[in-house]
């Protein structure tokens, strides 16, 4: 499920310094998902990268534990919450398909831009449910190139094989959709700003 951490550790300190593409789209997520918390809530994060999503939410939530595969990654976002001296985010370099956590540990879970990096997002989704609590929500923003560009699926398949692309699914709207309920979700929110862009899907355990 998981990919290696290598080109993840070698992107990291360049992914921290860039912007994000598309703030306003960016922030819509955010506001959406904050919709969500409450001040008792402790949330868990896969794919954190360098934790900017998790520090954002900090404030809104009881705690956070936010796990990504790559170490620098991982350093880096810790560096961020003890410069800023947040206390309620645990960082830990951890894969979803291996993390362990008791079936409802969580209130919430995160997967912002990752389910689509993954070897098998249908297992993910089903461990992310098993996680949550009843009445816990999934929020998650993921790529489907299958929509749009399949026609890249050989230059990025090159890529991977010399090290030069992460591991990229071809997911399609619809087949997340169809994974999330088949899952046990409810979806109840979704958004994509047009065609070809990544899907914002807040999904809730019912309960």
């Amino acid at each position: 499920m998981s990919p290696s951490p290598n080109f993840w550790n070698k992107v990291a300190d360049k992914y921290a310094a860039s912007p994000v593409a598309d703030e306003t789209a960016y922030q819509r997520k955010l506001e959406v998902t904050r919709g969500y918390f409450r001040p008792d809530m402790t949330v868990f994060e896969f794919g954190c990268g360098t934790g900017s999503t998790a520090i954002v939410h900090a404030p809104h939530v009881a705690h956070i534990h936010a796990i990504d595969i790559a170490p620098r990654m991982v350093d880096i976002a810790q560096g961020k919450v003890d410069a800023a001296g947040i206390k309620n985010i645990t960082f830990e370099v951890a894969a979803i398909d291996t993390f362990d956590a008791p079936e409802g540990s969580y209130d919430a879970v995160l997967g912002m831009s990752i389910l689509h990096l993954l070897d098998d997002s249908d297992a993910a989704i089903a461990k992310v449910y098993r996680m949550l609590k009843p009445g816990g929500v999934f929020a998650s923003s993921t790529v489907c190139l299958g929509e749009t560009l399949w026609w890249l699926w050989p230059v990025l398949k090159l890529g991977q094989l010399i090290g030069k692309v992460p591991l990229v699914k071809f997911l399609k709207v619809k087949r997340l959709e169809a994974s999330l309920i088949r899952a046990g979700f409810r979806i109840d929110h979704q958004w994509q700003q047009a065609r070809g862009k990544a899907v914002f899907i807040v999904a809730v355990k019912d309960g």
